[in-house]
């Protein structure tokens, strides 16, 4: 079945970095665009970044622009996203999501932000 498992949240200081990770299975991973959503406490969730089947394509919200950078390794079926000069306002849940068209989403990771 399909499955999304991300990794690589923490606790980490105003203006560093981190690097998710979203480790897909069940599903052929190199065939369709990625993405990357988030969602803060109190608020909806929302898009952050997405990226096509070959890398060839990226996408980001505004807010991260120049920030994030999304990447892909399809031999190892897996999507990144290197997050650099983070603030408060970066803080939430990270998800992964794919379209098969059905949506699939993964658990989440928590990324705190605060010094």
């Amino acid at each position: 079945q399909v499955q999304l498992v991300e990794s690589g949240g923490g606790l980490v200081q105003p203006g560093g970095s981190l690097r998710l990770s979203c480790a897909a299975a069940g599903f052929i991973c190199s065939a369709v665009f990625m993405k990357w959503y988030r969602q803060a406490p109190g608020k909806e969730r929302e898009f952050v970044a997405l990226i096509s089947s070959t890398g060839g394509i990226t996408k980001y919200a505004d807010s991260v622009k120049g920030r994030f950078t999304i990447s892909r390794d399809n031999a190892k079926n897996t999507v990144y996203l290197q997050m650099n000069s983070l603030k408060p306002e970066d803080t939430a849940v990270y998800y992964c999501k794919v379209s098969l068209p059905q949506d699939y989403w993964g658990q989440g990771t928590q990324v705190t932000v605060s010094s």
